[in-house]
């Protein structure tokens, strides 16, 4: 007899973002999938933010604005992992 073994995944591997992030994540999807977008706001946080990813205005919250604005990153890998420190540590 032939047993399988099967992976099952904890329940909060795939969890929904909490509601709030909404902006957070469609901005860094706009990144992601635009490279001059991305290049912008790693160089020129606040004009990338103030120009938006085209078509569509900044989702952010004033205080989503003041901590991307704030971080210095090389890469949006970077930004990303800098923000959520940020949000996981109450700044």
């Amino acid at each position: 007899m032939i047993a399988l073994d099967v992976f099952t995944l904890p329940q909060t591997a795939f969890s929904r973002p909490k509601e709030g992030m909404n902006g957070l994540n469609r901005l860094f999807a706009a990144a992601l999938v635009n490279r001059n977008f991305r290049e912008q706001l790693l160089k020129e946080p606040h004009a990338a933010l103030m120009n938006g990813y085209p078509g569509q205005v900044s989702p952010l919250t004033e205080e989503e604005k003041a901590l991307v604005t704030s971080i210095k990153a090389a890469s949006l890998s970077d930004l990303a992992k800098q923000v959520d420190w940020a949000l996981r540590n109450g700044r």
